[in-house]
């Protein structure tokens, strides 16, 4: 018997889990019938579990250099330490980082928490990609954090135009599936 495709167990929870009709505004400010609440399914062992061998997967076949990975937290953190978990056993373990919405005000005032170096090439993560503004946050954050920006890896692209707008601006993208694969998974409405 033929194990499950990974991609194909990780589209199904996306769907099963992640995925629900109605009216929705989403964090773009947009107006939307589907809304992926994709943290139902990368906060999951499942989910962590996938994502983490498709991700490292998905950065080594593009073959994106990088040292580490992360993105505008709090969507980009559980994909970001899945990917870097998974990474742990290879022989370039990628560390994770979280880019705070505004730097914090006490302590060091980071506005970029963890392991994260200068000179380091990132992989910026996001668990959805709509207009593709959260990626770019964190893109900018890098950069003036003195990061260099590899690509960006999203575990749904709503195909909104997030990802041509950010490769417009230079930045490869990969999803690991697309709200249109995430849809035909669906359960019939009513069923």
């Amino acid at each position: 018997m033929m194990a499950p495709d990974p991609r194909h167990q990780l589209i199904t929870l996306l769907a099963e889990r992640s995925t629900r009709r109605g009216k929705f505004v989403l964090a773009s400010g947009r107006e939307s019938t589907l809304y992926v609440d994709a943290r139902l399914t990368t906060m999951s062992p499942e989910g962590l579990a996938l994502i983490g061998a498709l991700g490292l997967a998905a950065i080594r076949e593009r073959g994106w250099k990088a040292q580490a990975v992360g993105g505008l937290t709090l969507g980009a953190d559980p994909v970001a330490y899945a990917i870097s978990y998974a990474s742990a056993a290879s022989g370039e373990p990628l560390r994770a980082f979280t880019v705070r919405k505004e730097a914090k005000q006490h302590g060091t005032g980071k506005l970029i928490e963890g392991p994260f170096r200068v000179g380091d090439r990132v992989v910026i993560v996001e668990d959805v990609i709509t207009t593709g503004g959260s990626a770019e946050r964190a893109i900018d954050a890098v950069r003036a954090a003195g990061g260099t920006v590899v690509g960006v890896l999203a575990v749904v692209d709503r195909e909104e135009g997030g990802r041509g707008a950010l490769e417009h601006a230079g930045v490869p993208v990969h999803a690991l599936a697309t709200l249109g694969e995430v849809v035909a998974a669906l359960p019939p409405e009513g069923a």
